[in-house]
C-alpha cells in the first residue's frame, strides 16, 4: 500500500517551517482507496515569495485546523503504508519534524519519484515535478498547491509502476517490511485480486518472482493455482509469499507484457521459455506464370515469412479465410492439386487466375491488399485498445514493422504529439516472438482503433 503525499509550507529556517496544507492519497497500486486533503493553520506568518508561489495567505489559514488537529488522520491514512513523494527526503521531514513538536516518533518508509524517475526515464530532461509531467502529457492543476501537485505524482508515480519492468519498486517495498510472512491460508491472497485482464506474479519471502502468468480473470486463475493438487503446484503453494498483479485493460497488452517479463525475470517455476513461439508460416513467391503465390510451410530461419503460425493447419486456414476474402485461388497458393482451374473458378469465387485467364497484374493487386490487410511489416501504427480503467486507452506502438512498446493515455493530445507519446511508452524488446503475438491478435480479434504514425 501507498500513499501519495504533497504538502505546501510557510517557508522560513531549516526545521522552522510550518505546514499550511497537505494532501493524501492512498493508492494500492491501482486504485485510490482513500484520501485526506487539508488546510493547516502553521501558527506562524507565511513568507511572502510562498504566498506568492502558492496563493496561500494567512487570512486563509485564520479558520483552519492547526496540525494538531489533523494528527490523527494523517498517522491512520498512512498506516501500513509507503509514503511518495516528489522530493519525498523533504516532506518526510517536515511531517517528522510536526509530529515531534507534538511528542509523537512519526516513521514510515518512503519512496521518492524523483529518484525513481531517474532510474526509469533516464532520458528526461528535468525531474522538477512541473516540467517533467508536461513532457509527458500528465496535466496538472493547481500547480503548488498540495493537492494539484499530489495528484500529478499520482499519474506520474503510476507511469512509473507501469515502467518498472523489474519490479524494483515491489521488491524494494517487499523486502523492507516487517512482516515477512502473510496468512497461513493461500487462498486469503486471493480475495483482493481483481477479475480483469492483465498479468500476475507469485512472489517469495525475498519478493522475488517464482511464476508470473496472463489472464482474463486474474482471480480465478490464481485460484486455480492455489487448488491445483499437482506436485509443482504444490511447490509454488508452499513458496508463494505474496501475489502482485498489473491489470493491463486488453488481452494484447497482457501477452506483450508475460512475453518481455518471461524473459527479463525467468521464473523459476515457468516452463522453458520457448525461443519461437511459432512453428509454421506462409511464404511469398512468383510461379512462373508471373502470379505470386502464398505457400504454408514450416519456418526456415533463411525465408521471411508473410505470417507465422502455431501448426501447418493454422496456415493453410488462413490461406482458405483470405482465398475468399480476396478472391485468390487455391490452386496457384499449393491448397488444390486440380489439374485444370480450381473448384472456386466455376463458381465465380476464383477470378481465373489458374488457368491464367486473368492478368497477373490484377490478381497480385489484391494478393498485396491481402498482406497489406494482415501483415505488420514496415507499418508505423498505434494500435488502440481498452485501458485499465474507465476514460483510458491502451496504445501500443509498432515502428517500421517492429514493436517498439506500449503505455496507457487518458488524454488525446497525447497521443497525437508523437513526443508526448514516446515518452509514456513503456519502451520493450521488439523481435519476431512479439511481431507473431501482434499479428496473430490482429487475424482473431478486433481491436478499438489502429491509428497511423508519422515519425
Amino acid at each position: 500500500m501507498y500513499v501519495i503525499l504533497d504538502i505546501e509550507t510557510t517557508g522560513g529556517k531549516y526545521n522552522e517551517e510550518g505546514v499550511t496544507e497537505i494532501a493524501i492519497h492512498r493508492f494500492d497500486g491501482h486504485k485510490v482507496v482513500d484520501q485526506f486533503i487539508s488546510l493547516v493553520n502553521p501558527e506562524k506568518e507565511i513568507q511572502p515569495f510562498v504566498v506568492n508561489l502558492t496563493g496561500i495567505n494567512n487570512n486563509m489559514l485564520r479558520t483552519a485546523p492547526k496540525f494538531y488537529e489533523v494528527a490523527k488522520r494523517i498517522v491512520e491514512i498512512t498506516e501500513d503504508a509507503v509514503i511518495v513523494a516528489h522530493n519525498a527526503q523533504f516532506d518526510y521531514r517536515i511531517l517528522r519534524t510536526e509530529f515531534r513538536r507534538l511528542g509523537f516518533n512519526f516513521e514510515r518508509k518512503t519512496l521518492c519519484t524523483v529518484e525513481l524517475a531517474k532510474q526509469l526515464l533516464p532520458d528526461a530532461e528535468s525531474y522538477s515535478l512541473g516540467k517533467l509531467v508536461r513532457s509527458l502529457g500528465i496535466p496538472v492543476s493547481d500547480r503548488h498547491r498540495a493537492n494539484g501537485d499530489a495528484l500529478a505524482t499520482l499519474q506520474l508515480f503510476k507511469l512509473l509502476l507501469s515502467k518498472d519492468l523489474d519490479k524494483t519498486i515491489f521488491k524494494s517495498v517487499l523486502r523492507s517490511e516487517t512482516q515477512g510472512e502473510l496468512s497461513p491460508r493461500q487462498l486469503d491472497m486471493v480475495d483482493g485480486l481483481p477479475s480483469e485482464t492483465g498479468v500476475y506474479y507469485l512472489h517469495n519471502k525475498d519478493g522475488d518472482i517464482i511464476f508470473l502468468g496472463k489472464s482474463s480473470n486474474i482471480k480465478k486463475r490464481v485460484n486455480q493455482h492455489f487448488t491445483n493438487n499437482s506436485p509443482k503446484a504444490r511447490r509454488i503453494q508452499k513458496e508463494t509469499k505474496r501475489v502482485s498483479y498489473e491489470k493491463t485493460g486488453n488481452e494484447l497488452a497482457a501477452l506483450l507484457k508475460e512475453n518481455a517479463e518471461l524473459l527479463r525475470n525467468k521464473p523459476k517455476y515457468n516452463a522453458h521459455y520457448k525461443k519461437r513461439l511459432f512453428s509454421h508460416g506462409v511464404y511469398l513467391s512468383t510461379n512462373p506464370d508471373g502470379y505470386i503465390s502464398l505457400t504454408a510451410a514450416p519456418i526456415n530461419p533463411k525465408k521471411r515469412a508473410v505470417a507465422t503460425f502455431n501448426s501447418l493447419q493454422g496456415a493453410e486456414n488462413f490461406l482458405y479465410g483470405i482465398r475468399e476474402e480476396f478472391k485468390l485461388c487455391n490452386k496457384i497458393n499449393g491448397l488444390s492439386q486440380a489439374k485444370m482451374h480450381c473448384s472456386h473458378y466455376s463458381e465465380n469465387s476464383c477470378l481465373g487466375g489458374c488457368i491464367k485467364e486473368e492478368p497477373a497484374e490484377t490478381y497480385n493487386e489484391r494478393v498485396r491488399q491481402a498482406i497489406d490487410k494482415y501483415s505488420i511489416s514496415k507499418k508505423s501504427i498505434l494500435i488502440m485498445d481498452k485501458g485499465r480503467e474507465i476514460g483510458e486507452r491502451c496504445g501500443i506502438e509498432i515502428k517500421d514493422g517492429i514493436f517498439k512498446g506500449l503505455g496507457y493515455f487518458n488524454l488525446n493530445h497525447q497521443i497525437n504529439n508523437i513526443h508526448i507519446l514516446e515518452s509514456i511508452i513503456t519502451p520493450m524488446e521488439g523481435n519476431d516472438n512479439t511481431t507473431h503475438i501482434i499479428s496473430s491478435y490482429l487475424r482473431k480479434k478486433k481491436v478499438l482503433k489502429i491509428l497511423e504514425l508519422k515519425h
